[in-house]
């Protein structure tokens, strides 16, 4: 038996969409009666509020239709938003089709008002469901029971992912390994195994899961895959995810074409070339000067106070590595003390090449609070300016650091770095070196400026809430 918050999930996002939408018809209306570039109102509050009831109505079943209430599409992922948008504009095409084969004397005001009105409160009550959905399901509610199928090495990758993402509410329950390893009662991450590949039907009816993940070596063939598909088509709450064995690309980098009935994935290019494009340097310029005609006063008034507080510089000077490997002069506003360097070697080394404490006896008192708020890192617009740096891309890294760098880190270096990325919005300080290794290459491979845009949106929430901020 599921859940029953798992049950009433979309019911809940139903509630919150008609209240987004009802909302919307309510000002759609109030500002068709009074904004002064519309003509007199006449009957139109008559003759809307007598269809609003169906505009509403019509709207949901629209929105229920494209799927926007399938449970996959719900905490992760841009399908979600996707759906609810192309939902949208259906349901205003029928809306003006109808009114117009049933000459209904439908307010054009309105009807201009409503949709991109109704639009942006549904996008805004789906994101903030999905925000209240991912803390929920870190508490651990609105989780769905997942079997991992497969060989013991991709179950344990698969596992310690879900863990790590624990927003996705993904709860591993157990795990299916096949014949080879036969016997075998945990694996070395610590997941129980519950039984062979081959006995993916009984272990379904005994523990009831909600999601049956097969990973890379889960089956020898995919005749076999179907075949454990068929097997489990009678469990209708069951869903059947199929990992393959490709990690941190992008949706928007693979395209799948059925060809003779196989399913080819088609894997773009990276896409780091394309973030040294000449729109991203015009957007960086244009945003670098504007934020700094907008925080002047503020720079100027912590620069003083860093001066007065100790009597040495306002800006901290260092070198860093850049696009490429080109070392630059990296501005900040100084929040340590002028010895700090010399102090160094009172703290203890971290376990990895970035260096960051939660409890550094250097910071001083200015120091602490513009750390909390990342305002120290404001000088940083100028080397944006200058092209030595981007708003968006990955750390900064010390040459130090650059030298202990693999292989694979050093494509890091390929594209600009950022004043922040997404390691500065999933965490900051408070990630592991791997993980933010792993966020910057994929920035570096996967890079949009659509994505861009969101991670911006998503550093004013990570700096109000000073996450990982020290």
């Amino acid at each position: 038996m599921r859940p029953d918050g798992i049950r009433l999930l979309p019911w809940l996002i139903g509630a919150v969409d008609l209240l987004m939408i009802t909302a919307a018809t309510i000002l759609a209306i109030r500002f068709r009666l009074t904004l002064s570039v519309f003509d007199t109102a006449g009957d139109v509050l008559q003759n809307t509020a007598l269809a609003s009831v169906f505009f509403i109505a019509t709207w949901l079943v629209m929105l229920a239709f494209f799927g926007t209430y399938e449970r996959h599409v719900f905490g992760a992922g841009t399908e979600e938003f996707k759906l609810v948008v192309n939902a949208s504009f259906f349901t205003a095409a029928l809306v003006a089709t109808m009114a117009f084969l049933m000459q209904y004397p439908l307010s054009r005001g309105f009807f201009v008002l409503y949709f991109p009105i109704g639009v942006l409160l549904l996008l805004v009550g789906r994101l903030f469901s999905r925000r209240t959905i991912q803390r929920l399901r870190r508490a651990g509610h609105f989780n769905e029971r997942v079997l991992l199928v497969g060989t013991p090495g991709y179950i344990g990758e698969i596992s310690t992912v879900l863990e790590r993402e624990s927003w996705l509410g993904y709860q591993v329950m157990g795990c299916l390994v096949p014949s080879d390893y036969a016997g075998l009662q945990m694996t070395s991450a610590g997941i129980p195994v519950l039984g062979l590949s081959e006995e993916v039907r009984a272990v379904v009816d005994e523990v009831s899961p909600d999601i049956v993940f097969f990973t890379a070596g889960a089956v020898s063939s995919s005749t076999q895959l179907r075949r454990l598909a068929w097997d489990l088509e009678d469990h209708a709450h069951v869903q059947i995810i199929v990992a393959p064995n490709v990690t941190d690309v992008s949706s928007e980098r693979v395209r799948i074409r059925p060809v003779a009935g196989l399913p080819l994935m088609h894997l773009g290019r990276s896409r780091s070339q394309l973030a040294t494009n000449d729109a991203k340097r015009a957007f960086d310029v244009v945003g670098a000067l504007t934020i700094l005609a907008l925080t002047w006063p503020v720079l100027a008034f912590l620069m003083i106070w860093v001066k007065r507080h100790d009597g040495g510089p306002a800006l901290f000077r260092q070198t860093r590595v850049g696009r490429d490997g080109a070392e630059f002069t990296c501005l900040k506003l100084r929040s340590m003390s002028v010895d700090a360097e010399e102090r160094l070697a009172e703290l203890e080394a971290r376990d990895h090449v970035l260096f960051k404490s939660a409890e550094d006896p250097r910071v001083t008192r200015p120091g602490r609070f513009i750390r909390r708020f990342s305002l120290d890192e404001l000088p940083q617009l100028w080397n944006v300016v200058r092209g030595e740096m981007s708003l968006v891309g990955p750390r900064p890294p010390l040459p130090s650091e650059v030298e202990q760098y693999e292989d694979d880190m050093l494509r890091r270096l390929n594209v600009l770095p950022g004043m922040t990325g997404l390691w500065q919005v999933s965490g900051r300080s408070d990630l592991s070196w791997e993980d933010t290794v792993r966020l910057d290459l994929y920035y570096v491979d996967n890079w949009s400026m659509v994505q861009d845009l969101l991670i911006l949106a998503r550093t004013v929430t990570a700096v109000l809430a000073s996450r990982g901020a020290y």
